[in-house]
């Protein structure tokens, strides 16, 4: 029996999907289940090492669960990327029920980012309430660059994505090259804010001059940002050179679509950082 001929059964099943991983699982991927598993673990491990300071567990099973989850997590989100955005690369059809997929399963992952924000603010809004102690002045020019460039990227990957759908690729990859650039500048930004926090300014976790648990609060909602930030950079290099390459067009322009809900997103929880963290800081 050929796959044209079992490509359907008696319960209304499709058969796997040439791409699919592992192969013979049927049109799905244990990708994304891979990517959720190490960031499960992720959080495990954090306990673990809380567990670990307090002598409760030893250090190597903190160790041996951080190393396995950081690792399974990178492994899963590389399969997921590569599946989504490189696979298909030289593929020029145009299957509008997959990019449907595709816009829904965004939606569905930034809903699921959105609760991962939304817990660290709940902690932050929590803990906040108990008082805290001396805090670091946060509102500086740095902080101030930083934000108008990420703000002025949302603007440039909405008009990059206005011009593809207009059929001007060169404007479109203009627009879009300055997105990367703008957002590989605010990285090195939030890079070197880190280094002035922590080597000029001593605002560290265990700092005794500042809030511990203010600073615990800081760098993880800006820590877990900053990752977000990253993995856009790396979602729109991706895509710029797959313009560069031809592959996008007013028809076809899915990936286009996805990377930009994403950056919006990181884009928009940025704005409310600054907000809550940079001068809710100043009016405590």
């Amino acid at each position: 029996m050929t796959v044209a001929e079992d490509s359907s059964d008696d319960h209304g099943h499709h058969l796997p999907a040439v791409e699919d991983w592992p192969k013979g699982f049927g049109e799905a991927s244990w990708w994304p289940f891979i990517t959720a598993i190490g960031g499960g673990g992720i959080y495990l491990a954090v306990a673990l090492g809380v567990l670990a300071q307090r002598g409760t567990v030893g250090y190597g099973a903190f160790a041996a669960l951080a190393i396995g989850s950081v690792g399974a997590f990178l492994v899963g989100l590389f399969g997921w990327l590569y599946h989504t955005f490189v696979s298909t690369f030289w593929e020029r059809s145009i299957n509008h029920k997959s990019e449907d997929k595709l816009l829904w399963g965004m939606v569905a992952f930034l809903g699921s980012e959105l609760a991962t924000f939304g817990a660290g603010f709940i902690y932050y809004f929590f803990v906040r309430t108990q008082g805290f102690g001396e805090l670091p002045h946060l509102v500086a020019p740095l902080v101030i660059v930083n934000t108008v460039l990420l703000i002025l990227s949302s603007f440039t990957m909405h008009f990059a994505h206005i011009a593809l759908l207009n059929n001007n690729r060169k404007r479109f990859l203009g627009l879009l090259g300055t997105t990367l650039a703008l957002g590989t500048i605010f990285i090195g930004g939030q890079v070197y804010e880190y280094y002035k926090f922590i080597e000029q300014e001593g605002f560290t976790l265990g700092a005794e001059a500042f809030s511990q648990t203010f600073a615990s609060g800081f760098y993880a909602l800006t820590g877990l940002h900053g990752l977000h930030v990253s993995l856009g950079a790396v979602l729109l290099g991706i895509v710029f050179i797959r313009g560069l390459r031809g592959q996008y067009s007013a028809e076809r322009h899915v990936s286009v679509s996805t990377v930009s809900m994403y950056w919006h997103f990181v884009d928009a929880v940025w704005i409310f950082l600054v907000v809550v963290l940079y001068v809710g800081a100043g009016a405590h």
